[in-house]
């Protein structure tokens, strides 16, 4: 394989000796790196949104991997892909993954690892011939971000069933596509979509390993940790309507801006969360101005928000307090307010049964357990609903994720799978 600055820098202080029984490094390695080359951009970002050509692309890539790897492949009618390896006796499977798609110019730890994660167990299992006394599955969802449609969670909304025809009615994407015309691209359709697959087939459990995305385990100086609990998403949609005009021959009395309306309900969102908890957030990640004229007065402002809690109490009355004060501006500035709500997930406590076990796992390889919640969704989240989840984070450096700078060491990586795989075999065994 072609040696990039990627891999060379994955490569560089790799400590060998992490690369044991059946776990390699060097092949979690090459095969960061093959993904970082799909949708990459020159900054070392990648694009790979929901439903696109790119994220199809590092899906058949993997699916290519586990093949090799002798797993059995199915395919929902959401793309999410799963790779069976059959036990010595029939059970419900331990399952393990993430994602492969990405934000826009995102980075190339978030979702992957946790995927190739999961396979590694497998070829670990190989090189030992290892035969796990239950089946195990290796899973990819797809469109965790959301990016695609601003919406999120669609693959694992649609594996539970937690997703309706209603809502798909409502995902269109910024170049016009409904979602009818992009899933049938892709190769499904909507009532393919709606069924709930996980229905279909038998799973004990879910594990899920990814980034931390904060910065608790570099100040533990811990390779991994385990996640306490997952923070539910809510995005909502909010539209400032005013009047448009020249920007030179109309008075600054009277005009219905809906720039400045949007700047001063920016400016109270960050007021607002203190107000409900300790660990409520509301950020605004995008935001469109129409038609974005550098000499017109704008006709629409168009503003996303992410709304987030650990509890969904205090997460939704955030969220009233936003469409409030969002409705108050726009009543005393004169001009017309519209709000949807894209998503609304449940936020997700981790069964301490689970954390127990994680933290047996990461005592077996000197790591103190370090107790993590999650402010950032994740494809657990959805599951957890229907079976047992558990999370382990991998140590994020300085905290920066969907950026380029995003990175994990591959010492920390290598020894979150040796945590993973420990993790899963006792579950297994036990």
């Amino acid at each position: 394989m072609e040696s990039t600055i990627f891999l060379k820098n994955l490569l560089d202080g790799y400590d060998v000796s992490l690369s044991h029984s059946g776990v390699n490094g060097e092949r979690l390695a090459a095969r960061l790196d093959a993904l970082s080359k799909i949708g990459a951009a020159e900054n070392g970002g990648v694009t790979r949104l929901g439903y696109s050509k790119e994220e199809k692309q590092a899906k058949e890539l993997v699916i290519g991997w586990m093949k090799e790897a002798g797993l059995s492949i199915t395919i929902d009618g959401a793309g999410n892909v799963f790779g069976r390896l059959e036990g010595k006796q029939e059970a419900p499977a331990v399952m393990s993954g993430s994602h492969l798609d990405s934000v826009p110019n995102g980075g190339n730890f978030d979702g992957p690892l946790g995927v190739l994660a999961a396979l590694e167990i497998v070829e670990a299992w190989n090189d030992t011939r290892y035969i796990p006394p239950i089946p195990y599955e290796v899973a990819i969802f797809t469109d965790e971000e959301g990016s695609r449609f601003k919406a999120g969670l669609t693959g694992s909304r649609s594996f539970v069933g937690k997703i309706t025809s209603a809502e798909l009615d409502q995902l269109i994407d910024k170049g016009g596509q409904t979602f009818d015309e992009i899933i049938k691209d892709y190769g499904s359709n909507r009532q393919a979509f709606l069924d709930p697959h996980y229905r279909t087939r038998a799973i004990q459990m879910f594990v899920e390993v990814h980034i931390e995305q904060g910065l608790i385990l570099e100040k533990q100086d811990e390779p991994a940790g385990i996640v306490s609990g997952i923070a539910g998403p809510s995005w909502l949609e909010v539209s400032f309507k005013g009047k448009a005009g020249h920007a030179g021959n109309t008075p600054m009395e009277g005009r219905k801006d809906p720039v400045i309306a949007a700047g001063m309900f920016v400016q109270e969102i960050e007021t607002l969360p203190r107000q409900v908890s300790q660990t409520a957030v509301a950020t605004v990640g995008k935001l469109d101005v129409i038609p974005n004229g550098v000499n017109v007065i704008a006709q629409e402002v168009n503003i996303m928000v992410d709304i987030r809690d650990i509890t969904e109490e205090s997460r939704d009355s955030l969220l009233d307090r936003i469409c409030q004060k969002a409705e108050e501006i726009a009543a005393n500035r004169g001009i017309e307010v519209t709000w949807n709500i894209n998503t609304r997930i449940k936020p997700l406590p981790i069964a301490p049964e689970m954390q127990e076990k994680l933290a047996t796992a990461m005592k077996k390889f000197d790591i103190n357990p370090t107790y993590i919640p999650s402010g950032a969704g994740h494809d657990s989240m959805i599951l957890g609903e229907e079976f047992p989840v558990a999370m382990i984070f991998t140590r994020s450096k300085d905290g920066i994720s969907h950026t380029p700078e995003e990175w994990s060491s591959l010492n920390d990586c290598v020894q979150t799978v040796h945590v993973l795989k420990a993790f899963i075999e006792d579950m297994m065994e036990g």
